[in-house]
């Protein structure tokens, strides 16, 4: 099923949830809602699945606008971040509740919720009630409870939050592996980068109910079209600072914070004339040599396979991934190259992209 949203917005009197959002998920596509506590992505999904009406908008299921009709018609599958099961009823008996309020035959309910369990690895399990589940699997209920109904739009709101981290990765896999599987249209809310990086076909990062960007993974984090979505995707984030661009002698050059960087012409040439301007670079991006912009290490954090350490450069901290090898120490000093085929530029004063 492709979803549609067309200028889709939620207001309470002067609270805005969500600001006139357009959207467009395709058939079978896995779609992530990216960004904080309060951004409206929560909102949007509600909206989505028709618990909450919008102010003004529309949403389209495939060609028919379905802002008026009742959840229970939309033909979607919900599983939130509280596994929202019954405490009284088996595994069974929840996966199996909405076919039994559709009246479906005993023994077609019976097959579907064996046919379901199984295929999230629960199928031994049905006896049981959710007291004597673990996290992991009172959320493969909730998932199954979802898929039994054979839905063709599925919502997920933050359903890994609960979880320790080792059974968000196998979760992630199976949540992904089963909407390949079944050709599902799933929209996905998360705050978590890397949930939505690793699951999402594309994704929707959003800021004060507003869509910021919308595109795959692999765009977000080496082609973004703000300075937002370039500080939020990525860790360790992105290291900013405004520069001045010039051309002389038929290079640019791009020169702030005591940091002078010889741009490539493809960039140079779309930044020319915007100073103010503001560059990005990923700490992966600026490498501890022998040669380089000289600085003074202020912060040094271990991260197992790389140190993350923080330098002081003129006017400016940048952060750079570094061997652990070389035992960068607090007071010490380092040469740092920066790889401008990997810097960003973004306008100062509107924050957008002067790349993409």
């Amino acid at each position: 099923m492709k979803v549609q949203l067309e200028n889709l917005t939620k207001r309470w009197d002067d609270v805005i949830g969500v600001d006139a959002i357009n959207l467009e998920i395709k058939d079978g596509e896995f779609v992530a809602l990216l960004g904080p506590s309060g951004c409206g992505k929560t909102t949007t999904l509600l909206m989505v699945a028709g618990i909450y009406q919008p102010t003004w908008g529309t949403i389209r299921f495939d060609d028919r606008v379905v802002n008026y009709l009742p959840p229970k018609d939309r033909n979607i599958g919900m599983v939130f971040q509280s596994y929202a099961l019954y405490p009284h009823m088996t595994v069974a008996q929840n996966i199996g509740y909405s076919l039994k309020l559709k009246k479906a035959p005993k023994i077609e309910i019976n097959q579907s919720v064996q046919q379901v369990a199984d295929k999230m690895g629960i199928g031994d399990l049905l006896h049981r009630r959710p007291f004597q589940l673990s996290g992991g699997q009172q959320q493969r209920v909730a998932l199954g409870r979802a898929l039994v109904k054979e839905p063709a739009l599925l919502l997920f709101d933050e359903p890994l939050s609960n979880l320790d981290a080792r059974l968000r990765l196998s979760m992630r896999r199976e949540i992904k592996r089963l909407q390949v599987e079944l050709g599902i249209t799933a929209l996905y809310v998360s705050h978590d980068q890397v949930e939505a990086m690793t699951m999402a076909d594309r994704i929707a990062v959003m800021k004060d109910g507003r869509i910021q960007d919308y595109a795959t993974p692999d765009k977000l984090y080496n082609q973004p079209k703000t300075i937002y979505t370039a500080g939020f995707i990525g860790n360790p984030p992105m290291n900013f600072w405004q520069v001045e661009i010039s051309q002389a002698d038929g290079q640019f050059q791009a020169q702030g914070g005591g940091v002078y960087l010889t741009l490539p012409p493809e960039k140079g040439t779309e930044a020319i004339g915007a100073n103010p301007v503001t560059v990005g670079i990923r700490p992966e991006d600026i490498i501890v040599s022998d040669q380089g912009v000289s600085g003074e290490v202020v912060s040094v954090e271990p991260l197992g396979r790389d140190d993350l350490i923080g330098v002081h450069i003129g006017d400016i901290e940048v952060h750079a991934l570094a061997n652990p090898k070389h035992n960068f120490s607090e007071g010490g000093h380092v040469k740092l190259n920066f790889n401008t085929q990997k810097v960003q530029l973004f306008h100062s004063d509107t924050g957008r992209s002067l790349l993409w």
